[in-house]
């Protein structure tokens, strides 16, 4: 029962994330929210991005960390969350690589 109710509010905090990060954007490059890892009973969470292109991933981590705090208030002024978490946000490496296969698989 606990794994539904954290995977509902991953997949809440993905979506929420998805909008406001969407909204902020200069579309300098194409950011997408892959997955949101809550963990720490709710506590933390970490926001798992893909940048194309790949050459802006550091700017985009960088204006992702600095929207953070935004980020946060966001959530509790658009969910019914009774604890917002507090938010971290890194390449989705997992993700990347299977882009990488599927690539690869789809050339031969």
């Amino acid at each position: 029962m606990q794994n539904t109710k954290q995977d509902k509010l991953s997949e809440m905090l993905r979506e929420l994330a998805a909008e406001f990060f969407s909204r902020e954007s200069n579309r300098q490059s194409l950011i997408t929210i892959t997955a949101v890892e809550v963990m720490s009973r709710g506590g933390r969470a970490t926001i798992r991005i893909t940048v194309l292109p790949e050459s802006e991933e550091t700017h985009a981590l960088e204006f992702i960390h600095r929207k953070l705090a935004d980020f946060r208030d966001y959530v509790s002024s658009n969910s019914r969350i009774g604890r917002v978490p507090f938010f971290d946000a890194d390449i989705d490496v997992g993700e990347k690589n299977r882009q990488k296969i599927d690539k690869i698989g789809g050339t031969q």
